[in-house]
């Protein structure tokens, strides 16, 4: 036997190794067409963010690809039909998660995060919120664990919703009488002194997105009498300084618009059974420049005191548009040059 053929021999015998098939079998007919979906299309789009080939037959689906993507995809549709069977939804947003977190890989205490797993859930009067990435199971179950909870990362990674899912669902379940939600107003190529408006008027626009999160959360009703009678407040930062907030539950967003000064002096703020999530992504910071951020000196400070937890997003973690995540991938991409740039590393 020639060298070339036996080469070819272990080539053939490796590439069908490499292809192999994997079945998997459904016992509930009915859910395993919701886990189709309509003309395939869910199928099609794990056939496509995990690179495999996926065969319907019957209440079986077979697998072929390469072995790592067939355990991935094995792991993906297993969760999903899991997400079913406890009668919650599956549509775009958890088969993309489901592939975030097969991808992941599990942790290194072996566990691993499924959009099946309803020990993270967030339960709302309006929705039942399940993390969409490794990072943000690890988030939700560190808001519930730690006093003060710092979320840093990327826009889109669900950092200030997750914080204000939890804050709400504390405060049904009787755990906090009161929710408050702050940012700095600081003006990110625009003054303020031009907006139209009395004070209030001026900050509204800066806040709006805690409002937004608020609507999604709670009924519109409920939200306009809880905030008039106190039990949620939405502020600028500067309105927290001389208060001691108990029983609640604190909100930080957009925190790398802090100064230090700011900073320490909202974290001061805690009072008895309070509970604080500070929201962040340094890559954004708009103050003046040469002045340092609040966030990322907490982050040097605080980092190892007891009660104190730290969750990073990247990337992967971004939850919107996919073009999302390659634009927050080519802005980390420009700001690496620009630092190299700046430090010399580029001798050219």
């Amino acid at each position: 036997m020639s060298q070339s053929t036996t080469d070819r021999d272990i080539r053939a015998s490796s590439k069908n190794k490499e292809e192999s098939t994997t079945v998997l079998k459904f016992e509930d007919n009915n859910l395993l067409a919701q886990l189709v979906g309509e003309h395939d299309r869910h199928i099609a789009r794990i056939e496509q963010g995990l690179k495999v080939s996926i065969t319907p037959r019957g209440n079986q689906m077979a697998i072929s690809g390469s072995k790592d993507a067939q355990e991935m995809a094995k792991q993906v549709l297993q969760d999903l039909y899991a997400r079913l069977e406890k009668k919650l939804e599956v549509a775009n947003g958890e088969i993309d998660a489901a592939i975030r977190m097969a991808t992941d890989g599990p942790a290194s205490d072996g566990s691993r995060a499924s959009v099946a797993a309803t020990g993270d859930m967030i339960v709302t009067k309006r929705r039942r919120i399940t993390p969409r990435s490794t990072n943000q199971s690890y988030y939700v179950r560190s808001l519930r664990e730690h006093e003060l909870v710092f979320g840093l990362g990327p826009a889109g990674t669900g950092k200030t919703y997750l914080a204000v899912a939890n804050a709400v669902a504390m405060m049904i379940e009787g755990q906090v009488d009161r929710i408050i939600l702050a940012r700095p107003a600081v003006e990110a190529g625009e003054k303020l002194g031009f907006l139209p408006g009395d004070m209030r008027d001026k900050i509204d626009p800066y806040l709006r997105p805690l409002y937004d999160a608020l609507y999604d959360m709670l009924p519109a009703e409920e939200v306009v009498k809880r905030l008039e009678n106190g039990e949620i407040e939405v502020a600028a930062l500067a309105f927290m300084r001389g208060r001691t907030l108990s029983n609640a539950a604190i909100i930080l967003d957009e925190a790398q618009n802090t100064t230090p000064v700011q900073m320490k002096m909202l974290l001061t703020r805690m009072g008895e059974n309070s509970r604080m999530a500070v929201t962040g992504d340094l890559s954004q910071v708009d103050l003046p420049i040469g002045m340092r951020s609040g966030l990322q000196e907490a982050v040097h400070v605080l980092r190892g005191v007891k009660g104190v937890d730290f969750i990073n997003f990247g990337e992967s973690d971004v939850v919107r548009h996919k073009l999302v995540t390659r634009i927050v991938r080519a802005y980390g991409e420009h700001d690496k040059e620009k630092k190299l740039n700046l430090s010399g590393g580029d001798k050219r």
